[in-house]
């Protein structure tokens, strides 16, 4: 990260400022985006590796059925938390504006604001989670031998809700003003923590997949604890005060505004998954559980992306709060270029150690076949990936988050489950249900690419008031 001085032009400040927030306002931009991006590829590396690792330990000490059932949640926890993770990062824009306009009270009542809502919302996922789950998953098909695990394991897991929720936003927070080191700090001491609780759990107490989700939610709350403490203690004009934290309506409008086109994208994107899903269960255990260790090897090749995306929407947010215009667009091509290049090398190392990767998860033959051939289907398409989420998150950052909304929901929803509806009865084929991404991925790409290159899109924010 930068830790060079940024100038009040000509204003003095009367707190000493500490290098935790960084203005991308001036300076390199290829210096300030990778010193910003670093830091989170690492902290998603680690929150991979501890996803990976409950998967490694629930395979390999549980069994391949264990793995299946935990496999079989990943698309509904996803499904009820990605609304809200949406609306978390309408906050962060929000807060990254009023920083880099230096409009300290409005970043201070939209940060407030946005923890109220955490609170709300997390216990609204845990009444949802605890109540709604098991239909849903019979809904989708759950394989009858590992439905029993899987709802023993979602309940655990959506007790945490209120830590998962507020944890995302107090990073965002942080992101949002640019530091992105002191929540990598923290989410590498909870992923040790969770491998340790992993462990001591299965290994030493012998718990079932109930055991993995209870690792998972302890390490989560210890790490929303060491985000407010941090957000808490700052000197910085973000400082979180409890006392302050309610509703200022006018903000959640403005963050909502913001957030819900993303919250509605990630939701219905879900819905899709959990389609996805139940095409996958129809095939039988052994595809749920190669596809599931799939799943946790690709979430390697979304590091590169989700670091360069929230680093283009905060770059992209700070420059045109502070009316660096060409600024804004010269980092928005850096950061597309970086996450591309990125997802794709990560995609082709993918490709050629699937056999290897999968069979970390289990040992069955069948089920590393089904991971396998996924990989080798889906992996030399990332940098489409790549090209859609960075995009989007251009246009989020300057404000225009319904156009990837609608690209998201139109090509990786709508045309994903057209595709699923009408091509899987005719050709009754796992392999119909692997392209479907590569396929999606391709047409969202040109769609959001078209907008880019024709659209006003920079110099509209001009003509519009925060």
């Amino acid at each position: 990260m930068n830790h060079s001085h940024w100038h009040w032009h000509g204003h003095t400040h009367p707190h000493p400022r500490s290098h935790a927030a960084v203005r991308m306002t001036e300076g390199s931009i290829a210096r300030q985006m990778i010193g910003f991006a670093v830091p989170l590829f690492i902290g998603n590396l680690f929150q991979q590796l501890y996803n990976t690792a409950d998967a490694l330990i629930v395979g390999n000490l549980i069994g391949n059925e264990a793995l299946a059932a935990v496999s079989a949640t990943g698309t509904l926890v996803f499904l009820l938390v990605s609304f809200f993770g949406g609306i978390s990062a309408g906050a962060g824009v929000v807060v990254a504006r009023y920083f880099g306009a230096r409009e300290k009270d409005k970043m201070q009542s939209a940060i407030h604001t946005v923890l109220a809502f955490d609170l709300t919302a997390g216990l609204l996922l845990t009444l949802i989670g605890m109540t709604l789950t098991p239909a849903i998953l019979r809904l989708m098909g759950t394989p009858a031998d590992v439905m029993a695990r899987a709802v023993s394991y979602i309940r655990v897991y959506f007790l945490g809700s209120i830590g998962l929720v507020l944890y995302n936003s107090c990073r965002g927070i942080m992101q949002a003003v640019g530091d992105s080191r002191h929540p990598l700090y923290y989410l590498i001491i909870s992923s040790v923590i969770n491998v340790v609780l992993d462990l001591l759990l299965i290994a030493v107490f012998h718990m079932d997949v109930e055991g993995a989700a209870l690792a998972t939610i302890l390490s989560q709350f210890f790490s929303v604890f060491l985000c407010l403490r941090r957000l808490m203690t700052t000197d910085e004009d973000y400082r979180v005060q409890p006392r302050k934290i309610g509703y200022d309506w006018q903000m959640l409008r403005q963050i909502v505004r913001y957030g819900l086109p993303s919250g509605l994208q990630n939701s219905v994107i879900a819905i899709a998954n959990v389609v996805v899903q139940s095409n996958i269960n129809a095939f039988g255990t052994m595809a749920v559980s190669g596809c599931g260790a799939y799943s946790k090897i690709e979430g390697f090749a979304f590091l590169p992306i989700t670091s360069f995306t929230i680093a283009l929407t905060t770059f992209v947010g700070q420059n045109l709060g502070a009316k660096e215009y060409e600024r804004a667009k010269r980092g928005a091509v850096f950061g597309v270029f970086c996450a591309l290049l990125l997802a794709e090398l990560t995609g082709l190392l993918i490709y050629a150690a699937a056999p290897w990767l999968i069979g970390a998860f289990t040992q069955e033959p069948e089920a590393i076949a089904f991971g396998v051939d996924k990989a080798r289907i889906c992996s030399l398409f990332f940098f489409l990936l790549a090209a859609s989420h960075s995009l989007a998150a251009v246009l989020r950052g300057a404000g225009r988050a319904v156009i990837p909304m609608i690209s998201m929901l139109a090509f990786w929803c709508v045309v994903r489950v057209s595709i699923l509806h009408f091509a899987v009865p005719v050709y009754r084929s796992i392999a119909v249900v692997n392209w479907v991404y590569p396929i999606t991925w391709s047409l969202s790409t040109v769609f959001l690419t078209m907008y880019f290159l024709r659209a006003d899109w920079l110099h509209s924010f001009e003509r519009q008031q925060v």
